[in-house]
């Protein structure tokens, strides 16, 4: 088979943009290529690569494909000032109102943003002396991170500001021994009491529609995703979100992001926190 090595990044492009809708730019050819032996690894596959294209265009090893070009950059209490909203503000409201608080985190990665709400969750109950219950849905399409996320281990340095000065991460991890870290790195694990809060499901945001009803969630976290979208995708994809978030209910985005069409049905309270004030018509 004759092919060129843009032949190859181009259908890779093709075959993500149809399976996920994340586009890929030109610039991320260097990845394209990095992310090529990934695939290759998870596949079991070192024969002709345009081959075993074809074959995931044909429904074999999707997953393994997903799993090898989805971007999963994260950390706990990544752009903290939307915790310290949620817990200073919504918490606080649906608290009042005797409310549960029904959440959705749309793209989980590896796990810290879901643990990072609980622990804020848990942190605001102890803090206010509330005692609000929450649940956490928590979704991802690459079943390979979800699965990290689920068993909870993380790698952790003594020195790090990973975690803001209201988190204390002793008390919602336990130390695991592992012998061949040096230094000050340790492992950590979550403890139940945060898992119990969360649970993990596979889902595409490119899909038509999502497992949710109407007006499900008092919360909706969607950071830091749109952004491996076109500019059409994107508001398409919030577009589906906004409709399972309750009216008076919370979105939060990225740092890069922008509510898009949602701006005539949201109020700004916060650097990109919007309440939804009315339904799409």
């Amino acid at each position: 088979m004759s092919y060129t090595i843009e032949d190859v990044h181009n259908k890779i492009k093709k075959l993500l943009y149809s399976l996920t809708g994340i586009t890929l730019t030109e610039n991320k050819d260097i990845m394209i290529s990095n992310r090529i032996d990934k695939l290759r690894r998870n596949c079991n596959y070192y024969g002709d690569i345009m081959e075993l294209l074809i074959s995931i265009e044909q429904g074999k090893n999707v997953t393994e494909f997903i799993n090898s070009f989805t971007t999963n950059k994260t950390h706990f209490f990544r752009e903290d000032f939307h915790f310290i909203d949620l817990k200073n503000r919504v918490l606080p409201e649906l608290y009042k109102a005797g409310q549960k608080a029904s959440i959705w985190c749309s793209a989980s990665s590896t796990g810290e943003e879901p643990y990072s709400i609980a622990m804020t969750v848990l942190e605001t109950n102890e803090e206010l002396h509330y005692n609000i219950q929450a649940s956490i849905t928590a979704t991802d399409i690459d079943t390979n991170v979800l699965q990290y996320a689920a068993d909870g281990i993380y790698r952790y340095s003594k020195s790090s500001k990973e975690f803001p000065s209201w988190i204390k991460p002793q008390k919602y991890f336990k130390k695991r021994v592992q012998e061949n870290l040096t230094g000050e790195e340790i492992l950590i694990k979550v403890k139940d009491e945060l898992k119990r809060m969360i649970t993990f499901h596979v889902m595409n945001l490119n899909d038509d529609s999502y497992p949710f009803s109407n007006n499900q969630f008092d919360v909706i976290f969607c950071r830091n995703v749109l952004i491996y979208f076109s500019v059409e995708d994107q508001n398409n994809i919030l577009k589906k979100i906004f409709k399972h978030l309750k009216i008076g209910g919370t979105l939060y985005i990225g740092h890069s992001e922008n509510p898009q069409d949602l701006i005539h049905y949201v109020r700004r309270v916060g650097q990109n926190i919007f309440v939804k004030e009315k339904d799409l018509i």
